[in-house]
């Protein structure tokens, strides 16, 4: 009894910081589905990755707020909706609802059939932008967890390096912790420019961090 009165503390007291939240607060008023969307505005803002007419693909898109940013920056006058000046591939393993203007393939990318299907969307046209805030399942087990975790991020990146234009960028997210020197020894062999960014919505508390790879060295 005692573990599960500290559960629901430990739920109660999350519960009372998601709603007091800034971040939460903000994205229920302007629209977004979820607090994430400020993560990849600040990494944008910082580092100006997302103009009209790119091609972006968003990998671990569900429930959506990336792709909202993404799609408002490609609208004129940043509006939820309207005319689109440039294309978004969102892929994700859960179904989520639409976005307008946004292609969604739902898959799991580690799946070898969803990527082919992916890379035939592409048809053939090299990629501005991939942004990655894919993350697994974690069962508690460090060891595990961290193969996990850099097993989508080396998948990331190895999708960037063949699809990226010359001058592209891979957004990913990563966790600090086990693996996270290889994950960053990874980028610096993968791309010209590393930046590491935490942006100001990612929790304090949370181990979550970005890599961000500009220009995809030659293979």
């Amino acid at each position: 009894m005692k573990v599960k009165t500290k559960s629901k503390k430990v739920n109660k007291a999350w519960l009372n910081d998601h709603v007091n939240d800034p971040y939460v607060k903000m994205a229920q008023r302007e629209g977004y589905r979820a607090r994430a969307a400020y993560k990849l505005k600040e990494i944008d803002e910082t580092l100006r990755l997302i103009r009209p007419g790119q091609l972006v693909v968003d990998l671990g898109a569900a429930p959506g707020a990336w792709s909202q940013y993404l799609r408002r920056r490609f609208a004129p006058a940043g509006a939820a909706a309207g005319g689109l000046d440039g294309r978004i591939i969102a892929v994700d393993l859960l179904e989520f609802e639409p976005i307008e203007g946004v292609e969604v393939l739902q898959g799991d990318f580690r799946d070898d059939a969803v990527l082919q299907a992916l890379e035939e969307r592409l048809g053939g046209r090299p990629v501005d932008v991939v942004v990655s805030d894919m993350a697994p399942n974690l069962s508690g087990i460090e060891s595990a967890d961290a193969a996990r975790i850099a097993h989508l991020v080396e998948l990331a990146v190895e999708f960037a390096l063949r699809h990226l234009r010359p001058e592209g960028a891979l957004v990913c997210k990563t966790f600090h912790g086990s693996g996270y020197s290889q994950q960053v020894k990874l980028f610096k062999e993968s791309f010209r420019i590393v930046k590491p960014i935490k942006p100001k919505a990612s929790r304090d508390k949370s181990a979550e961090t970005f890599l961000v790879g500009l220009g995809p060295k030659p293979r």
